[in-house]
């Protein structure tokens, strides 16, 4: 199957880009909008809107299949590539990406990837480029053989059909109490991330940040169903080390304090500390994982920044180096990285977690859906955006769509059996 043609089309992340060293520094909010300056390179305020860029791939028959490149909201933090640029983003995909596009056969997933994501000029391409194109040539495959993704992503990885539907995450932004109360009311597996990114939401020793998670915890039982047990996940933007200090003791003692205050709860707690690079990330967050383990706590580490790229990723598995990895995805990649990682994850017995950020958009958010289902991730993140609805609503319908088209498959198939 070769491609006739490449569309570009300008379009809108669900939410914003923000400036994480600068909120960290202590950048006030006026309403929605951060004051004072920016600090990470390429930022002109401290809060921008989420550009995206789609790519449009023309098949044979003049059908057009799409993806959808864009950053993440902290970019240029952790790790990560810098602040998305559309404008070069659209220049590089022109020059470079179409003309290898034009010239791949679209039928073979895997090795169409690695054909168009070979290095340009000894560099990497753009994560965002590598993510959009992704996702574009997984629909193409998927339209070929009249499958869904997640079927051509069994069939290149050798997986079965899965059966077992992905808890969803859902992330509150700032509006943190309205939102859990929707996320209790729609029973979401996974709650409620809490965006604990500065020192006035984590309080003075982390008093604030505990009487939030108190608060969770209580209302979970005030106005969730009956049997209704989520567990609780909080990401807290390094904020523990930040606070208490980066010794792995004294924040595994904290954590544990947390735990001690919702007995019965799992507790996820994203991002305890930024320790400055990968290799002291990766010991130390080890560190705290074993701490934890030892007291047979309920807690379990979940690690973002500077856990970005597959390689990344492998490093931290094999060090055991958290007990869930985020996998984001617009930071990973392509979606065939997204899905050897949770492959990965599952390998070396550690958690995946198939997330992302909110300035992607429905179709990104759609195409992780087949990629958490396929590969059976642990959880995946309800995206794009910060409202709640319609980021459970576009994961949860496109799992809930799939998982009835790959019965109705397994049933056919039983059928000819």
């Amino acid at each position: 199957m070769h491609i006739k043609d490449v569309l570009l089309a300008p379009g809108n992340g669900a939410f914003f880009y923000d400036d994480q060293a600068a909120i960290r520094a202590g950048a006030s909010q006026d309403g929605f909008v951060y004051m004072g300056e920016p600090v990470t390179p390429d930022f002109e305020s401290i809060r921008l809107p989420a550009s995206s860029l789609s790519l449009g791939l023309v098949l044979a028959d003049d059908s057009v299949v799409w993806g959808d490149m864009m950053g993440v909201q902290y970019s240029g933090a952790g790790g990560r590539d810098s602040l998305f640029d559309a404008n070069q983003i659209c220049d590089l995909t022109s020059r470079v990406v179409a003309p290898r596009l034009l010239d791949v056969d679209a039928s073979r997933y895997l090795e169409a990837c690695a054909h168009v994501f070979e290095p340009h000029e000894h560099k990497r391409l753009p994560l965002a480029v590598e993510y959009g194109v992704s996702q574009a040539l997984l629909r193409a495959v998927a339209q070929l053989r009249r499958k869904t993704m997640a079927e051509v992503i069994c069939a290149e990885f050798n997986l079965p059909l899965p059966t077992r539907r992905v808890p969803i995450y859902c992330q509150s932004g700032d509006a943190r109490e309205i939102n859990v109360d929707k996320m209790i009311l729609k029973a979401v597996d996974v709650l409620p991330h809490g965006l604990i990114n500065s020192r006035q939401k984590f309080g003075d020793g982390g008093q604030t940040f505990m009487e939030f998670v108190t608060w969770v915890a209580t209302r979970t039982r005030q106005i969730g169903r009956p049997g209704y047990h989520p567990v609780l996940h909080f990401d807290v933007y390094g904020w523990i080390g930040q606070e208490i200090g980066l010794e792995p003791q004294r924040i595994a003692d904290f954590i544990c304090r947390i735990v001690d205050t919702v007995p019965g709860f799992t507790i996820n707690i994203e991002s305890p500390a930024d320790f400055g690079s990968t290799q002291a990330q990766i010991e130390n967050y080890a560190k705290i994982v074993s701490i934890l383990d030892s007291r047979d706590s309920s807690a379990r580490i979940v690690v973002d920044e500077r856990c970005n790229t597959l390689d990344d990723i492998r490093l931290f598995a094999e060090a055991r180096a958290a007990h869930l990895i985020q996998i984001k995805t617009p930071d990973v990649g392509s979606l065939a990285d997204t899905a050897h990682a949770v492959l990965l994850c599952k390998e070396n017995k550690v958690g995946a977690y198939v997330g992302g950020s909110c300035t992607e958009t429905d179709l990104s958010a759609q195409a992780s859906v087949h990629i958490s289902v396929a590969t059976q991730a642990d959880m995946m993140l309800a995206k794009p955006g910060m409202g709640v609805d319609e980021a459970f609503s576009i994961v949860g319908n496109e799992q809930n769509r799939l998982l009835a088209m790959l019965n109705r498959r397994r049933a056919q198939e039983e059928t000819i059996g």
